[in-house]
């Protein structure tokens, strides 16, 4: 996979090297001069240091922003994580983007846009790792020994639906072994119906055989 990550700090330097270490190829964008130095001095794998601005759509098509599998946006601002996300999914269509962000209160904005994200309250490399390697399915829990699995998945910004009408749970053309069973809410889950409509940032649960987690992702990702 190859992954842009915006901000070279503690968190979008250690989140590069994991990624270098599974094998990736990473770009980490670095607006302080002194910090992209360091970090093309001390990261090891295939990987590219840009210094310059995120939100710089010059910076970001230099970064190879058009042909990324995911955009990382790893600041320690808010609204640079927002504005950098915007300019990668409107200006390059970049498949996935995943926020950082630091204020739980504008976790709803993000995720209105269609991108996931991550409150830095909660912020683990690992997680964040975890979640640009599996798209935008992440396991729940494991039912009849790991055969089949209780999945939640974020309905990302879509291309070929309008994202202001949302699209109909009938609308998704789910695997075989695969079916959406709720909505999940800040505190409750409500149970899905054919009638019921879904919008970007919008998670629901999804009851699926593990072997089949990839052709899940594939659907949402598509929508």
């Amino acid at each position: 996979m190859y992954i842009v990550i915006a901000g070279g700090g503690k968190v979008g330097s250690y989140l590069a090297q994991v990624l270098l270490d599974s094998g990736n190829e990473v770009a980490v964008i670095e607006e302080r001069q002194a910090v992209a130095d360091r970090l093309a001095e001390e990261l090891t794998g295939s990987y590219l240091v840009i210094n310059g601005d995120s939100c710089d759509s010059r910076i970001q098509e230099d970064a190879g922003v058009r042909r990324c599998d995911v955009f990382v946006a790893a600041m320690g601002a808010d609204d640079s994580n927002l504005v950098c996300c915007e300019i990668a999914m409107r200006v390059f269509n970049a498949q996935r983007c995943i926020a950082r962000v630091n204020s739980p209160k504008n976790l709803r904005i993000f995720r209105e846009v269609g991108i996931e994200c991550v409150s830095s309250t909660t912020l683990i490399a690992s997680l964040i790792e975890e979640e640009a390697l599996l798209g935008s399915v992440s396991v729940v829990t494991s039912l009849n020994h790991g055969n089949v699995v209780l999945s939640e998945v974020v309905i990302p910004r879509m291309r070929h639906h309008s994202n202001d009408d949302g699209i109909l749970v009938s609308e998704i053309a789910m695997p075989q072994d695969s079916i959406i069973i709720a909505v999940a809410e800040e505190d409750d889950a409500v149970v899905v119906n054919e009638g019921m409509r879904l919008y970007p940032g919008d998670k629901v649960i999804v009851i699926a055989d593990s072997s089949i987690l990839a052709e899940v992702r594939s659907v949402f990702r598509n929508l």
